[in-house]
């Protein structure tokens, strides 16, 4: 009997046409689900005929909850290595096996480089001054001599601090994890937490999401920022104290943010980060790129071939 698979939170209604699903045809029926509700109950009369399930990382929550309510459900496919919105231990408790993915290494960086560079120069106040029949607005930043912080020096974060690099830019890092040595390795200034934030003109948040880094970035790291400072976060909103960084901007003590992840997703339709004016906010695209989606849909349907063959393959635990 052929497989019910599901693939959801395809919010650009993207996925049928950037790969060719067709490879799965010998195994089961591929379904393209557009639907968003919020609660478990709507969910699971949804997606309960689905034995397969593919997921884009942290859209919709699986929790046990919802797992176990979802008894034909055998395999979950993400996007990604790594998604927090899905209950490992529930899943394998109910014989659900998670596949991942690989994902393209450029996309955050190039996304986390265009905002610092669209924050720096005013680029979307200039260009929607000029759609308005205006002309020039003001004076943008400079990026060359200043000092760029890296808070998480990951493979993200390296990147990031080779792109400032070249924007002849001082590159200082901190995270729990860093050593002196280790940020030497990259060219990289180890600096301790308080002088990562005193110093940077751009501070830019590449941590994984978890207990420890929640909030780390809270009233006490934004008040050593410069009040010239730029704070750009295309890790993970909470990482971020939200209520600190509003109250930060609406009282100008610090110059602006560059904002793609939010405390909640997608955002409230009368949010702040909608309206400051000292705000560049844009709607979790980090990872939304044509090559990385083509990557996370092609091993998508690999996980699955290999499920179905009885040797699954890149299985989260």
């Amino acid at each position: 009997m052929a497989l019910q698979i599901a693939v959801i939170d395809d919010w650009q209604d993207v996925a049928r046409d950037v790969v060719d699903w067709s490879a799965l045809d010998p195994i089961g029926q591929v379904n393209f689900i557009h639907d968003y509700p919020a609660d478990n109950a709507t969910l699971a009369q949804r997606l309960g005929e689905f034995e397969v399930i593919c997921v884009m990382r942290e859209r919709t929550r699986f929790d046990q909850d919802l797992l176990q309510r979802l008894p034909k459900l055998k395999l979950l496919v993400t996007g990604g290595m790594r998604n927090a919105a899905l209950d490992l231990k529930a899943a394998a408790a109910l014989g659900i096996q998670v596949c991942g993915t690989d994902s393209y290494k450029h996309a955050a960086p190039e996304l986390t480089w265009a905002l610092i560079m669209a924050a720096t120069r005013n680029l979307v106040g200039e260009a929607n001054a000029l759609r308005a029949g205006g002309w020039q607005q003001g004076l943008g930043g400079d990026l060359h001599g200043k000092t760029l912080g890296i808070l998480g020096l990951g493979s993200i974060g390296r990147r990031v601090a080779r792109f400032g690099q070249v924007f002849g830019m001082r590159v200082i890092a901190w995270s729990e994890n860093l050593t002196a040595e280790r940020a030497a390795e990259v060219d990289v200034t180890y600096v301790s937490k308080q002088e990562l934030f005193e110093q940077a003109d751009v501070l830019s948040v590449h941590l994984v999401l978890s207990e420890r880094t929640r909030g780390m970035v809270d009233t006490e790291a934004l008040d050593w920022m410069k009040p010239t400072a730029l704070l750009v976060n295309t890790a993970r909103g909470p990482i971020v104290d939200e209520a600190a960084l509003i109250k930060a901007l609406q009282k100008q003590r610090l110059a602006g943010a560059a904002l793609d992840v939010f405390e909640q997703e997608p955002l409230p339709a009368l949010h702040p980060w909608r309206t400051l004016e000292n705000v560049l906010a844009t709607p979790h695209v980090g990872y939304v790129s044509r090559q990385n989606y083509q990557q996370f849909f092609s091993q998508m349907i690999e996980d699955i071939q290999a499920w179905s063959a009885g040797a699954p393959i890149r299985l989260l635990s």
